[in-house]
């Protein structure tokens, strides 16, 4: 086993350049991926409040869908980065096969479920017939991109497990630009094309979702020459019995990470975009795992910590300086605003908790191969303090609905202190392969 002269920050120069590499790109990436969907919000905020509302209450079906996607993708990076620091490609190979067909199964339970009851899944969310109206109609086609969007993010957290991912940026700009040309011509009916309205901004996320699979697929399989994922019989791999400790192993993984992610959505149906930080140190704290390097483990997770939180205090500072800018893209009725204008003032404060027990307990913690602690976290967190304290806030306290927002959004600040206590002890560090 390798090791390394203790020091609390990491001094190697390599390690700064592989991590801010990977952070900017996927950062970037992360941040363009999800203005695909916030694009829409952005331009039916123009259109109508109505079409507006109806969009936002699909994309928070779009959320559970994203977090499920990003949990499987989280456990595939965990493994198959320890796999790279080994350069064993072959058992990369194998657990993505196992994880895409998993990604299908789960993304066609979900497609089903909102092809036969569309108005029960929006009714969850709101009760207003015309936004659900709006809602329905933007769901109607929106579906299928969470089909599309879980295997071209199964695909891309394959590539950033073996440090690939200026694809992904490139996939995400491309994307962006093709749903909002689209929008702009069908939502507005601009270039003598019909006033579509919100069925127009479905139309552009759909297929802004299918080129983003079309380009990533035609990458994997004809340029990437890491992981050559088409030199094995995916196929195979999915039903051949002798593969069964493939998919055990997998599963053992993923289930934990699944249960935090979903734990955190179901509870939380908002998510901020700009934390893709997260997966570069897991991919970083994997590779080192799989090394064999312990020491440079401590040392780059308590680097990446201090970076984590101070990535965190920039971003919230501006959140918070850039709110009215942000505000005035929408078109809201003045009390929306002054709410909407609250709830920014409250999340830059939660995004200085949140951008440092993410990414160190998934990050860091989880891609150390510690995958049940965040799932016990979130469990005791969210529904032994958060869902009860926000009950009483809403319907007991009756507190104003900003301060029932950041009870709901408090998991953040305080789950913080076990984050740091668990990352101290150095248990976390765990060999998966």
């Amino acid at each position: 086993m390798k090791t390394a002269r203790t020091t609390f920050f990491t001094r190697d120069k390599n390690f700064y350049k592989t991590f801010f590499r990977l952070m900017l790109v996927v950062a970037l990436q992360n941040l363009v991926a999800y203005s695909v969907n916030m694009l829409d919000n952005i331009m039916l905020g123009s259109y109508s409040q109505n079409a507006l509302s109806g969009a936002a209450t699909v994309n928070q079906i779009f959320f559970i869908v994203n977090q499920l996607a990003l949990s499987i993708g989280n456990a595939l990076v965990a493994i198959c980065s320890q796999y790279w620091g080994k350069q064993e490609t072959e058992e990369i190979r194998k657990l993505t096969g196992a994880a895409l067909a998993l990604s299908i199964l789960i993304a066609a339970v979900v497609v089903t479920a909102c092809t036969c009851m569309p108005e029960r899944l929006l009714g969850i969310f709101t009760t207003s017939p015309e936004i659900i109206a709006e809602g329905k109609a933007y769901l109607g086609l929106l579906k299928w991109t969470f089909l599309l969007f879980m295997i071209s993010n199964l695909l891309i957290a394959m590539l950033r497990s073996v440090e690939v991912v200026k694809i992904s940026f490139v996939i995400s700009i491309v994307s962006l630009i093709t749903n909002g040309c689209i929008n702009y011509t069908l939502i507005f009916g601009h270039f003598g094309f019909p006033e579509m309205g919100i069925k127009g901004a479905a139309v552009g996320t759909l297929t802004a979702r299918m080129l983003e699979l079309l380009i990533i697929v035609v990458y994997v399989w004809k340029i990437d020459t890491k992981v050559r994922l088409f030199d094995v019989n995916l196929i195979r791999i999915i039903f051949a019995p002798e593969n069964r400790k493939i998919w055990r192993a997998f599963l053992k993984v993923a289930f934990p990470i699944m249960c935090s992610g979903m734990i955190w959505a179901i509870s939380v149906p908002m998510q901020t975009a700009i934390l893709g930080h997260l997966s570069a140190s897991a991919v970083v704290i994997g590779k080192d795992i799989g090394e064999g390097d312990i020491e440079r483990v401590k040392s780059d997770g308590r680097t990446l910590s201090v970076i984590d939180l101070l990535i965190g205090v920039v971003l919230a500072s501006l959140l918070f300086v850039l709110r009215g800018p942000l505000l005035s893209m929408y078109k809201l009725t003045d009390t929306a605003a002054v709410l909407a204008d609250h709830f920014i003032m409250i999340m830059s404060i939660v995004m200085v908790g949140m951008s440092y027990q993410m990414p160190v307990s998934v990050g860091v913690i989880q891609g150390g191969g510690d995958t049940k602690f965040s799932m016990y976290m979130n469990l005791i967190s969210t529904w032994g303090i958060v869902m009860p304290l926000s009950f009483l806030a809403a319907f007991v306290w009756k507190l104003p609905v900003e301060l029932v927002v950041a009870a709901v959004q408090s998991d953040q600040l305080f789950k913080g202190i076990p984050v740091f206590l668990r990352f101290r002890s150095y248990k976390w560090i765990h060999k998966l392969t």
